[in-house]
């Protein structure tokens, strides 16, 4: 499936446009990726994703990881992958308060944070609920990244929170 955005076809519509450089060709760990992982509890490090073929971090992307039955596969998957490929051990995430992402309708404290450090308007209460689960967790996530939130401003934009603003 592709879908077109900003004139051009993307080959993989599940990566935004500000992890193109680095997530698009699947060298680091896309946000659809991440929000799994974190669903299913597992703190991949990229270089356990790195160890991966291209073939199974493609397959990470794209497998369904919505019902309990799913992640259940998911979860067993990323676990034989890591296995089978890395050196290191699986670590697990307390994923008990990494999951505000959900609720459409409160928006959490670091977005507004982060918008506020940034010099930029946070996303209305309304423009919060309309974002897709996706969208909401790339927000939170780039919003308590250390090292990523320069792409917080990019997202905002891409995600039309934003227009001429920061």
């Amino acid at each position: 499936m592709t879908i077109e955005r900003a004139g051009e076809m993307s080959e993989n519509p599940t990566i935004f446009e500000f992890e193109r450089d680095f997530a698009g060709s699947l060298r680091c760990i896309p946000m659809i990726a991440r929000q799994k992982l974190d669903i299913v509890g597992i703190k991949m490090t990229l270089r356990q994703w790195s160890r991966l073929s291209r073939e199974e971090r493609g397959r990470l992307v794209g497998m369904p990881c919505d019902t309990k039955a799913e992640q259940d596969d998911y979860r067993a998957l990323v676990l034989d992958l890591i296995a089978a490929r890395a050196d290191e051990p699986a670590r697990f995430l307390i994923t008990q308060g990494l999951e505000d992402w959900r609720a459409a309708d409160q928006m959490p404290d670091a977005v507004l944070a982060q918008a506020q450090m940034d010099g930029v308007s946070p996303p209305t209460p309304e423009q919060w609920a309309a974002l897709v689960p996706l969208k909401r967790f790339a927000l939170v996530k780039l919003a308590r990244s250390k090292h990523e939130n320069e792409n917080f401003v990019p997202a905002l934009k891409e995600f039309g929170i934003l227009q001429g603003e920061g």
